[in-house]
């Protein structure tokens, strides 16, 4: 176990591309930057950031974009060896709009279909998903096989440890249907030891969107500690004994999209430092504030410090 990793993640990776210039809708943008993305990745590398020896298991294309996403992981401190090569499928491209404070409209270029949706049970590195100090996993990997089937097979070899967690993260695109990202989350629930989700996800998985009721209903499910983001109005977070419940870090919002991917990397690390229930909050939404001050995802993850001190301003 000395070996082991702090934290291994499985899911999205890719590259996004977003608009320099803000508030433009994407035909009138004439300027982009080139960033590492895809949520699973981006709880990666900011789990990296506070020192955690992090992993991720993902699959890209054997193309440039492919050549830039693996580069980019190993740069940000991120273990590779579990970054597969699809020969034939391209490495997805991500767009998005930016009209803070909270419109940021997502355009995925996943087609056919995404590698990191390729992985195969014969991919995994199964005794480090087992021995891993956090598993992470997203609701989209079970959107399309062979993903799915390797989902399973490491829940199963997982058997339940803790941190075992599930990123509720609901995409509409990547499903045939919500009824299907809704059976399916009930089967991933049961797997998992902790769920993290923002009220539309938690309508998907458990059909409950207000807060506590949907806590409760997660629970019920079989995880043991619920965390239910609610953007402006804090976050949420009940085990069977406990409830805290601790109010939003205001910043200038420019970017929210990477603010749940540095939320869900500083609870993975808050977790592991066995902190209480209300710091581990109150970090993570530090951290989420951080990314969503800023323009990109993965290189805008904060140091632990960053965090503190954010919190310290805000707090005087």
């Amino acid at each position: 176990m000395g070996d082991a990793y702090d934290v291994v993640c499985i899911g999205r990776v890719g590259v996004d591309i977003y608009p320099t210039q803000i508030g433009l809708h994407l035909e009138d943008v004439t300027s982009f930057g080139k960033f590492l993305g895809g949520s699973a990745t981006n709880v990666a590398v900011a789990a990296a950031r506070y020192g955690r020896r992090s992993a991720i298991i993902t699959k890209t294309g054997d193309d440039p974009f492919g050549r830039f996403v693996r580069s980019k992981i190993g740069e940000l401190r991120v273990d590779t060896a579990f970054v597969g090569t699809d020969p034939w499928l391209p490495t997805p491209v991500t767009f998005c709009e930016i009209f803070p404070p909270d419109d940021f409209p997502l355009y995925f270029y996943r087609y056919p279909q995404a590698p990191d949706l390729r992985i195969e049970v014969t991919d995994l590195p199964l005794q480090e998903i087992a021995d891993a100090g956090v598993y992470w996993a997203t609701l989209t990997g079970l959107s399309a096989d062979p993903s799915r089937q390797a989902h399973l097979a490491a829940w199963r070899v997982r058997a339940k440890r803790p941190l075992t967690i599930l990123d509720l993260d609901y995409r509409p695109m990547f499903w045939k249907s919500e009824s299907e990202a809704t059976r399916h989350a009930e089967v991933a629930l049961a797997h998992c030891t902790v769920a993290i989700g923002n009220r539309e996800e938690c309508r998907v998985a458990v059909g409950e969107v207000e807060p506590e009721r949907a806590a409760r209903a997660l629970l019920e499910r079989g995880v043991e500690l619920a965390i239910v983001k609610q953007g402006p109005k804090g976050v949420l977070a009940m085990t069977a004994d406990e409830r805290v419940e601790v109010p939003p870090v205001w910043v200038e919002v420019v970017n929210g999209l990477g603010a749940g991917d540095s939320f869900g990397g500083a609870v993975c690390h808050g977790l592991l430092n066995d902190w209480p229930l209300e710091k581990v909050l109150r970090f993570a939404n530090g951290a989420g504030a951080l990314v969503a001050s800023r323009l990109e995802c993965s290189t805008a993850m904060p140091t632990e410090q960053e965090v503190w001190d954010l919190i310290g301003s805000a707090a005087s």
